[in-house]
């Protein structure tokens, strides 16, 4: 009798968590596939997908997979040049809340950037007003030339730039990273663009693609706090040779285990430039310092196979090495140098950039700040030093 009554109802409950399991199962979508990014050259007409700032943006409204568990989320970024040899900034990102202002609506012409929301002569770069900035999924660095400067055959001076390590030159380079940290932002129905810093007709053709595992997984809530990239209407930010940048901004409610997220390139100026030197990077959360660092990379030799267009000097230098008797002995070499292989602030040409996770612990509603110091160097003509930052924070109610 008591089975008879329990049939329907255990129906009911396994078809309920049935749904559920398929809907936390695990699941790949393409949100940009080979889509064309240049400036004023030719475009892709793709149903959804938007172009801005002559080429320079691509924007994309989707309903991604909602996970109500939770999900791991993993971006997969492919890139190849179409033209284009130079390297170049880039940024993935969403627009957590579309219903408020945001550079879209600047780069569209339909607003102004508030006043709260950046500093003298450097707007759009903070939170501030109705205004958040955009929400940085992945900065990247495109290489030189990788795909179209690959083909030794179309192209063969190349094959005078090639090392001797370097067996052929790349099709195209891909980026991968846990973003987890934003399943929320990067669930359901949301705003997805990339920018690239591309001045050329040519430009770039790039995908994107996300992956979700299913599996349950707290969701952290996610707040925009910082971002200097100049995606419209802004200029190189060179902001912080003057002054350090200060973001106030008001958690509607107490935040565990909230944690702040970082990132940070530093361009321009030349060999003597932020590129090229090393830049102390200090971070206050609330008036206590939470990093004090030196962003720097000294293995951009090992993304050679991706540079095939870079430009190339000779160095000498001294070998200990066998001559033709198997003898050993100290001889005279010129090798090749690349541009490419030199070290930076933080990247490398065709490397992601990793952010900064930093542990802020429990944080109480209410107003908190943020400020940014940079020992950076100002603009001076043709010399465009300036930092690209974002930062956001993590944390669960």
């Amino acid at each position: 009798m008591l089975k008879t009554i329990l049939k329907p109802f255990l129906f009911v409950l396994g078809f309920l968590i049935g749904g559920l399991v398929m809907a936390q199962s695990a699941q790949k979508i393409k949100i940009f596939d080979e889509i064309p990014m240049n400036f004023t050259g030719e475009k892709k007409v793709v149903p959804g997908v938007e172009y801005l700032q002559d080429g320079r943006i691509i924007l994309k409204q989707i309903q991604a997979p909602v996970f109500p568990e939770g999900t791991d989320v993993k971006v997969k970024v492919t890139l190849k040049s179409a033209g284009d040899r130079w390297d170049k900034s880039g940024s993935l990102f969403v627009i957590p809340n579309p219903e408020k202002l945001s550079f879209i609506d600047i780069a569209k012409n339909t607003a102004s950037y508030p006043e709260a929301a950046g500093v003298e002569g450097y707007p759009g770069i903070k939170i501030g007003g109705n205004y958040e900035p955009a929400l940085e999924v992945l900065r990247f660095m495109t290489p030189f030339g990788v795909g179209y400067y690959s083909d030794e055959e179309k192209n063969p001076n190349i094959r005078y730039n090639r090392p001797v390590y370097v067996p052929k030159w790349e099709d195209e380079v891909v980026w991968e990273m846990d973003v987890s940290q934003l399943a929320d932002e990067l669930t359901g129905d949301l705003l997805i663009g990339v920018w690239v810093d591309t001045w050329t007709a040519e430009g770039y053709e790039i995908s994107v693609e996300f992956e979700y595992s299913g599996r349950a997984l707290t969701l952290k809530k996610v707040q925009p706090i910082v971002n200097t990239v100049y995606y419209a209407g802004q200029k190189h930010p060179d902001l912080f040779a003057f002054n350090p940048l200060k973001a106030t901004f008001n958690l509607p409610e107490n935040a565990k285990n909230a944690k702040l997220y970082y990132i940070t390139t530093g361009h321009g100026g030349h060999s003597g430039g932020d590129e090229f030197i090393k830049l102390n990077n200090t971070l206050k959360f609330d008036k206590k310092t939470v990093v004090d660092t030196i962003p720097w990379r000294d293995d951009c030799a090992s993304f050679r196979r991706f540079n095939p267009s870079s430009g190339v000097w000779t160095r000498k230098d001294t070998a200990r090495a066998y001559n033709e008797n198997h003898e050993k002995m100290f001889k005279e070499v010129e090798e090749r140098l690349a541009s490419s292989d030199l070290s930076r602030s933080n990247w490398c040409p065709g490397s992601l950039v990793k952010p900064y996770v930093l542990d802020l612990g429990n944080l109480e509603a209410g107003k908190h700040e943020l400020i940014i110091d940079i020992d950076a160097t100002p603009i001076d003509g043709d010399k465009l030093n300036h930092w690209l930052v974002s930062a956001y924070l993590t944390y669960e109610k």
